[in-house]
């Protein structure tokens, strides 16, 4: 199927959701939406600003203090969750093809998520209606005492381009579940899942102004949603440099945030590791969607009795990936989503090598046919790394593995807590005393024994340090969007 064969992108343009009501931006200003693998136009977007994103907040606090959403029972939000899971998972594939021409991601894999998503749509469902409080005994005599959970408010949600239908379920889910409202910026580079998603929550019965969806740059529309004096809360996925940038902005009302930002994560294998099991684990830890995940596990440490070894079944297990147009069925690894991160993550080989890194495998961009004006880079592989070279200590958000070899226990584990990030850790061992003990002690939100990136819709996620603030997933998720209400009475 060819781009031009997908009914969401035969409109003219595609416009802002804001209220109940498909409008262009107040400014008129557009821009482009373009295939990374070909280079082909897909649509134009409206291009918000300030004043859209003041329109959208607007219709979201409307929305949130009167009308039919702020009457809905637990169990009406429960079955609209419902509803809106059956319509994703019947409309798998042309959700899994828009994500793939949009950000590149092969169709296998963008196919293979919806059913996580449609598990965490329900999972949400169950949990509106478990939401409750507390009756703490106080003791004061004659009093009675009950906590309450309530709606936090209008919401604001600002999403990347590397799971943009993923983040857009993400941030919604918790969302109606809780009874708040949102305005949703998506990124610029991967716009057009969250507008189809929208689309289909309208048709599932989500009132207007629940849901309102703003695309446009992160410097305007973003940056205006962050700072916003009526949004009660911001949540966003990126990197750690926004990160601190909404921070900032978030001061003027003291909205809550809560953060998924950047990481540098370790993958530690062990020589008593199953290696048959660990060499191709540790290749798609650091090269999945071509490396444009925050969890990625890019500082790889192997023991160095079987660091040599290790090294080269990695960089085997790397090129064995097919990169290929996402549309294959055959593709292990679409391109990276821009020029711009073609040239980010170029310049972070460029200072590898500078730096004295050996480069394994990979480093130079695929130009030749049939790779034409796609954004390809192969798997890259650097050993002879250094813990203090830049490739890594800064997140490059490309399919680039810097390997190093490690002598003990010990000191694996100060290597790699020594870094501003703390969101995922990898640890490959069949010693079960050394799982609990290197568990306990790394630093890192999410720890994967044997395995990485495993995720479940009950099981939270979320960074130490600087890798951000809260929990997405599990009942931490909810509590993100509620506040809790003392209730006194005296008897």
């Amino acid at each position: 199927m060819t781009a031009t064969d997908h009914s969401f992108l035969t409109k003219p343009r595609q416009q802002l959701l804001i209220g109940d009501r498909w409008v262009d931006a107040v400014s008129g200003l557009t821009f482009e939406s373009r295939n990374p693998a070909t280079g082909e136009l897909l649509t134009t977007l409206a291009e918000g600003g300030e004043a859209d994103i003041d329109l959208a907040v607007a219709a979201a606090r409307q929305a949130f203090e009167h009308g039919p959403w702020a009457r809905m029972m637990p169990a009406d939000r429960q079955m609209l969750l419902l509803r809106i899971a059956d319509l994703l998972e019947a409309r798998t594939e042309s959700f899994a093809l828009l994500d793939t021409l949009d950000m590149g991601k092969p169709i296998r894999f963008t196919r293979g998520s919806i059913p996580l998503l449609t598990s965490l749509l329900r999972y949400f469902a169950g949990m509106a209606r478990a939401i409750h409080g507390d009756t703490p005994q106080p003791s004061i005599p004659g009093m009675f005492a009950a906590t309450v959970k309530e709606p936090v408010g209008v919401c604001g949600a600002i999403i990347p381009w590397n799971g943009p239908l993923w983040a857009s379920v993400l941030k919604i889910g918790p969302v109606l579940a809780t009874s708040c409202t949102l305005v949703l910026k998506p990124a610029e580079d991967a716009s057009l899942t969250p507008l189809m998603f929208a689309e289909l929550c309208l048709e599932a019965g989500v009132p207007p102004g629940v849901i309102n969806i703003v695309t446009g740059p992160g410097t305007t529309a973003g940056a205006a949603l962050a700072a916003h004096r009526d949004v009660d809360k911001l949540s966003f996925t990126g990197s750690d440099t926004t990160g601190r940038k909404i921070v900032q902005a978030a001061t003027g009302n003291l909205k809550r945030l809560s953060l998924e930002l950047g990481g540098k994560s370790p993958n530690i294998v062990f020589a008593d590791a199953d290696l048959a099991a660990a060499a191709p684990a540790a290749a798609m830890a650091a090269f999945m969607s071509s490396g444009q995940v925050c969890s990625a596990g890019t500082r790889l440490y192997v023991e160095r009795p079987i660091h040599d070894d290790f090294v080269a079944e990695v960089a085997r297990a790397g090129a064995a990936l097919r990169l290929g147009d996402g549309r294959s069925e055959d593709s292990d690894l679409g391109p990276l989503v821009s020029a711009r991160q073609l040239d980010r993550v170029t310049g972070y080989i460029d200072k590898g090598l500078c730096e004295g890194a050996r480069l394994i495998s990979g480093g130079a961009r695929l130009a030749a046919p049939p790779f034409g004006d796609g954004f390809f880079l192969p798997p890259t592989v650097f050993a002879d790394v250094a813990d203090d070279m830049t490739i890594a200590r800064e997140e490059i958000f490309g399919p680039v593995l810097s390997v190093m070899p490690f002598d003990d226990e010990e000191e694996v584990l100060h290597r790699a807590n020594a870094t501003p990030f703390g969101l995922g850790a990898g640890l490959w061992t069949s010693n079960v005393g050394r799982a609990h003990r290197m568990g306990g002690a790394l630093r890192a939100g999410s720890v994967w024994v044997n395995c990485y990136n495993a995720l479940d819709p009950a099981v939270p996620s979320g960074g130490y340090k600087a890798s951000g603030w809260g929990r997405e997933y599990g009942p931490n998720h909810l509590d993100e969007h509620l506040n809790v209400k003392s209730l006194w009475i005296q008897t």
